[in-house]
């Protein structure tokens, strides 16, 4: 009898356990009820970008600008990174590059005693010699302006760098090399620069107030 009394005991317990936590269920589902968002996900507010817009235009440095201006300790400074495998004295012997003494201006691929490798000397038929753009051009990415070339340096992305590592390169041997004419072409817009004044249009003479005028205006030569 008292073992029948101990199985029941024991079910009874296990019904117990089994309503209490149905009624906890049930509670907490009241307690802690949540409504479903309209929209699932997350909003994040971020501007859109505008489709088909055009692309940013990279001007070429304009030297007869940033030239004369250039820091020339600064360029040193970044010519030391190249000293691993150039020299730049007068009479320099080679390295693992060639002496770059008066780089700027010299045919491409032509100093003497060093042995270049195709992909450089085939380059000639691009850039004959050294001008400032194709310094800039291989200085920022020697790999990918002359594919093949034997030079493993990465490049310089930083411009103003570039510039100053050139103007350095410039002064030592070939300080006679010319500083081109500044380029309005190569110049950004200035912010807010008003734009220019249409003239009259093609074809149309412009108004005058006499004979004279005409006549004067007819005499004044227009620049091409």
């Amino acid at each position: 009898m008292s073992g029948d009394l101990k199985w029941n005991k024991i079910f009874g317990a296990g019904l117990g356990t089994v309503f209490a936590i149905l009624v906890v269920q049930q509670v907490a589902g009241m307690v802690y009820k949540t409504d479903a968002p309209e929209k699932m996900g997350y909003f994040v507010d971020a501007p859109e970008e505008a489709a088909g817009g055009p692309a940013e235009v990279v001007l070429p440095p304009d030297w007869g600008t940033i030239l004369p201006t250039a820091d020339l300790a600064a360029g040193e400074a970044a010519f030391a990174r190249c000293q691993a495998c150039h020299t730049i004295n007068a009479g320099g012997a080679n390295g693992v590059g060639p002496n770059l003494y008066g780089v700027v201006g010299r045919a491409v691929a032509s100093h003497a005693g060093f042995a270049y490798s195709d992909a450089m000397t085939g380059h000639t038929s691009v850039d004959p010699t050294w001008s400032l753009d194709a310094l800039d051009h291989f200085i920022t990415a020697p790999g990918r302006y002359v594919p093949g070339t034997k030079m493993s340096f990465a490049g310089l992305r930083d411009t103003t760098t570039r510039v100053n590592l050139i103007a350095y390169l410039r002064s030592q041997g070939s300080a006679g090399f010319p500083i081109p004419a500044p380029d309005p072409a190569r110049q950004p817009p200035v912010p807010g620069a008003e734009e220019p004044t249409a003239g009259p249009a093609d074809g149309a003479e412009a108004p005058t107030d006499s004979i004279a005028d005409t006549a004067a205006v007819q005499a004044t030569p227009v620049a091409p």
